[in-house]
């Protein structure tokens, strides 16, 4: 028996139409897919790298963790390690940079993590490497800066442990002590307090931003680098 032609075509246009409307249905799901709608980062944003320096104990930093978070989120590479591994983060640092898939770096650090940025920047700036922006939260052990970032804002709480950078004399790179007493923030809080948080972000989008000026001249390898510091001396305190 032959089918009915009219029947046949009935079903081919309705077949085509289910297949179209699946089509539109996938379309739109993955229109409506946060990955998709996800904002890829500035290539700035994507040759800077964050490092964020913990305290003594990891416990008392956790802090930075949440900063690292929403740099993430804005496409910002980060890495969060204790201060002890200032040393072999400036050497990875370095390598990054001379292989070209780095071009500025950030510090920040809390407490002891504070303290050990100068050291850090001065191994940076012995190896040729420029530190864009170096970030402290409640230094501790009279912090003193001989070598310079670009820009170190040191927040402090004036009357409680941590203490304002004291500037070596040559000092290059500008030098902000911020003195946040009667925030109502505390040595252990001012690394999770809101407002602190975003102001470190803040700094850090802009210190991004300058970095698509021309760069800033970088210090000559073998420059002579400073006795070692408190934070590599001082008994353990966060």
């Amino acid at each position: 028996m032959r089918p009915n032609g009219r029947h046949t075509a009935g079903t081919s246009q309705l077949s085509t139409l289910r297949t179209w409307a699946i089509c539109l249905l996938l379309l739109s799901t993955v229109a409506m897919s946060p990955t998709t709608a996800k904002a890829a980062p500035s290539q700035a944003a994507a040759t800077t790298h964050v490092y964020l320096l913990r305290g003594v104990l990891n416990i008392f930093s956790l802090g930075l963790d949440t900063i690292g978070a929403r740099l993430e989120a804005q496409g910002i590479p980060v890495t969060v390690a204790n201060f002890v591994s200032w040393s072999s983060l400036a050497d990875e640092a370095a390598a990054n940079y001379r292989a070209g898939r780095l071009k500025t770096i950030v510090l920040v650090g809390h407490s002891s993590g504070a303290t050990a940025l100068p050291d850090m920047i001065a191994k940076l700036n012995q190896l040729g490497v420029p530190v864009k922006l170096a970030i402290g939260l409640d230094s501790v052990f009279k912090t003193r800066l001989s070598t310079g970032a670009e820009r170190y804002i040191n927040i402090y709480i004036g009357d409680g442990p941590g203490e304002p950078v004291r500037a070596a004399a040559g000092l290059h790179g500008k030098l902000d002590n911020v003195d946040v007493r009667g925030s109502g923030v505390g040595h252990i809080t001012i690394d999770k307090n809101e407002a602190i948080q975003r102001r470190v972000i803040a700094e850090i989008d802009a210190a991004i931003a300058r970095s698509r000026a021309p760069a800033a001249p970088m210090a000559e390898p073998g420059t002579p680098r400073r006795a070692r510091s408190a934070a590599a001396t001082a008994p353990g305190r966060n």
